[in-house]
């Protein structure tokens, strides 16, 4: 028998909220019935998008409230900024409390809060409305990662031992929005924007297949973060002039580059490694994924800009600043990738089938807010260790209440 759509609202209408809306178009049983921004030109724009895609009626709303209050929106996607989660959760919880049926779910965007404090503080508001959640990581659902990781354990991995070596990098040349840049509303800088991707994604790919995470533990943690381009006086004016005066790198940078070893044990009492790489200074095609995966007689690579299309452009094409060829386009001429469907080479697709299916059979998904919790508790970790410049056992003392020095406004290059 047919199942109803699941009806969904989206808080928040940035570029992510595109990718996700995009993916719904090979999603089936949902409906994008809701938008609320706090910019309502963008949330009228964005609904007017949905409709566009055939994803339903979909409707602008004046508030989150108004939005959480209508019976036909049955679950909610949170995608808004990361100063703004406690805040938008809060407004979830309330307006979910007055609903005649409960949401059916509250899936959220990485990374789940600004620091381990906040996020504690979503996970309990969930906990206390009785409200199923799931963590939306895009890159555990990419084809690649999924495909790749299955062989590896039923062929490598089952023949000759586990994999012992992860290594995860997503690069680009830097976010499309101001706050993304202000390490206050962020959280912090490429290593809170970005690197939850990755340390969750090294995780995963350790982890065998049916198994929780929880197999393989982290242990310790090194890191470093730096500034590498954007505080550099050229590109901090630049910056300042293309993002607005409250993203001023000359006074208050937040790091550009990132980097992390995690130690892990498993359940199996061996070591396992994960290394992972995060950048806002990549001078490339666009943005990059790279993955890989070793183990004792074999090993697994992919990089996202090895595509199947290319195009070659010579100087005499003139054409405006787009993103038509991948996400993060650095360039309109020469040759360059293209990435024909990068909602679903990057995992929003397959992302967004598992929650849905799982929302609407009341099953447990594979990722909740609790996962995103520990991804936050590990990317504290890396600031601490980056800061102190030592090792750190995990988890260390002190994370429910630390907050980045960058998150402060006190963090200095090469301090």
């Amino acid at each position: 028998m047919k199942k109803e759509p699941l009806g969904i609202g989206f808080i928040g209408s940035g570029f992510i909220t595109r990718f996700h809306i995009q993916s719904f178009t090979a999603v089936r049983d949902a409906e994008i019935r809701g938008i609320w921004s706090p910019n309502r030109k963008h949330a009228s724009d964005t609904a007017t998008y949905a409709r566009s895609l055939d994803l339903g009626d979909t409707k602008a709303y004046d508030s989150i409230s108004d939005m959480v209050s209508d019976p036909d929106i049955e679950a909610i996607w949170l995608c808004g900024p990361n100063h703004k989660r406690v805040e938008n959760m809060e407004e979830i919880v309330a307006a979910a409390a007055q609903r005649m049926m409960p949401l059916k779910g509250i899936a959220c965007e990485k990374p789940l809060a600004r620091n381990v404090g906040e996020a504690r503080q979503v996970v309990e508001l969930a906990r206390k409305a009785g409200v199923p959640t799931g963590y939306l990581e895009s890159d555990l659902f990419a084809p690649s990662q999924d495909a790749g990781r299955r062989l590896i354990w039923a062929r490598g991995a089952a023949t000759t031992g586990r994999p012992y070596l992860a290594r995860a990098a997503e690069e680009h040349s830097g976010p499309h929005m101001p706050w993304f840049w202000q390490g206050d509303l962020q959280g912090g800088g490429v290593l809170n924007d970005m690197m939850c991707h990755s340390v969750l994604l090294v995780q995963h790919l350790l982890t065998r297949p049916g198994e929780p995470h929880s197999t393989v533990r982290p242990v310790r943690v090194t890191s470093h973060i730096a500034s590498l381009k954007w505080s550099r006086p050229e590109y901090a004016r630049l910056l300042s002039k293309t993002m607005g005066k409250k993203v001023d790198y000359r006074k208050h940078p937040s790091e550009d580059f990132a980097s992390a070893t995690i130690e892990y044990e498993t359940n199996e009492g061996t070591t396992a490694i994960g290394e992972v790489t995060t950048s806002w200074s990549f001078v490339g095609a666009g943005l990059r994924h790279t993955t890989e995966l070793l183990g004792p007689e074999y090993s697994m690579t992919h990089n996202s800009l090895d595509t199947g299309l290319r195009v070659f452009f010579s100087r005499e094409v003139k054409g405006k600043q787009g993103e038509d060829f991948v996400e993060k386009q650095n360039s309109e001429t020469g040759l360059m990738p293209v990435l024909p469907n990068e909602a679903s080479a990057y995992g929003y697709e397959n992302e967004n089938r598992h929650f849905v299916r799982a929302f609407q059979s009341a099953t447990l998904p594979e990722l909740t807010f609790e996962d995103g919790l520990e991804v936050v508790q590990i990317l504290m970790t890396c600031y601490q260790s980056a800061e102190q410049g030592k090792t750190l056992n995990y988890p260390p003392r002190g994370l429910d209440s630390y907050i980045p020095l960058v998150a402060r406004g006190k963090w200095k290059p090469g301090k």
